[in-house]
């Protein structure tokens, strides 16, 4: 029986638990949108607190870690669009 991976971040590379690219990845995107639906401003912490704790964790990997690619990374699909 195989079992099936949830798209969850390792730490401390944020890749995709299940496949393998960044975190978050877009199956990750869309669960969280799903489950955040009724509440954009709660997902946008959540979202910005990962984005802190991964900042820290891949300064320690690459310290050239970009902050405005992590904010894009993190935060940007997640505005309501308008």
């Amino acid at each position: 029986m195989s079992r099936r991976r949830e798209h969850t971040p390792t730490r401390p590379t944020w890749r995709c638990r299940a496949c393998g690219i960044a975190w978050p990845c877009s199956a990750a995107k869309l669960r969280l949108l799903g489950e955040y639906r009724h509440d954009r401003a709660a997902l946008t912490v959540h979202l910005a607190t990962l984005q802190a704790e991964a900042a820290a964790q891949l300064a320690t990997l690459d310290p050239g870690v970009s902050p405005a690619r992590l904010a894009d990374r993190f935060l940007s699909w997640a505005r309501p669009r308008g």
